[in-house]
């Protein structure tokens, strides 16, 4: 099969093209305000006030990346398209984790948005997912999609859902990546990433991850001949944080 034809792609290509129709022409709250000194100047606000042009690549960083625009919903649709197409394309590069990109579609809380507009943003979520854990030529690594995607929700739920229909070998090689990246902080009881939005409960994420990989996945890494080492630690743990030991 030729990468273009794979089945994800095709699907994340569809999501992207249907976020631009849906979003197409909206821009942000005609009274919108932010401070010169640290988000931009004028000229670059009245650019979220005017549709369909596209923004620099700094300013696009600056306008998701802001926590205090008046209407973050309306900014939020305003640049969606070009965000997610960065998003996918690995040219979205926060400070610290993916997750700040899914804390700025937290703070549009855009689950309550018309029907229409939510299912194209979950469409997409969904999409970008299920492509980073099946694609070979996916560009972001599959455990900073999922803690994107959990910031962006605020749940873990749906995307373990979908990882466990994902059972081929490609899938399989991601969740021994992210096991392998996660070991350090699971270890010690925390969130392999920072949540932000402050209607998110880490410490329920978190357990819900732990159980997973005690359940689902370490099931699924013996099968697929995953080391000793990461399946000794994930073994670890069930037992309370005093009594591991490597």
């Amino acid at each position: 099969m030729h990468l273009a034809d794979h089945p994800a792609s095709r699907r994340l290509s569809a999501a992207l093209a249907n976020l631009f129709v849906t979003f197409h022409g909206m821009t942000a709250h005609p009274d919108e305000r932010n401070c010169e000194c640290h988000w931009g100047s004028s000229d670059e606000l009245s650019l979220l006030k005017t549709p369909n042009v596209e923004l620099e690549p700094d300013l696009l960083r600056r306008t998701w990346q802001a926590v205090d625009w008046l209407d973050h919903a309306a900014v939020l649709r305003r640049i969606l398209p070009q965000f997610a197409a960065a998003l996918v394309a690995g040219r979205v590069e926060p400070l610290f984790g993916l997750e700040e990109a899914g804390d700025s579609f937290a703070r549009g809380r855009w689950q309550q948005w018309p029907d229409d507009q939510a299912g194209s943003v979950r469409e997409f979520l969904h999409a970008w997912w299920v492509q980073s854990l099946t694609d070979p030529e996916a560009v972001v690594p599959a455990h900073q999609v999922l803690a994107m995607c959990a910031e962006a929700s605020g749940t873990l739920g749906p995307w373990l859902a979908d990882w466990e229909e994902q059972t081929g070998y490609l899938s399989d090689q991601r969740l021994v990546e992210a096991a392998q990246e996660w070991e350090y902080a699971l270890l010690g009881d925390k969130l392999p990433w920072h949540v932000n939005w402050y209607e998110h409960d880490e410490d329920e994420m978190c357990a819900e991850l732990v159980a997973w990989l005690l359940g689902h996945a370490a099931q699924r890494l013996r099968k697929s001949g995953a080391s000793k080492d990461l399946q000794h630690w994930i073994r670890l743990l069930e037992l309370p944080s005093e009594e591991r030991e490597r």
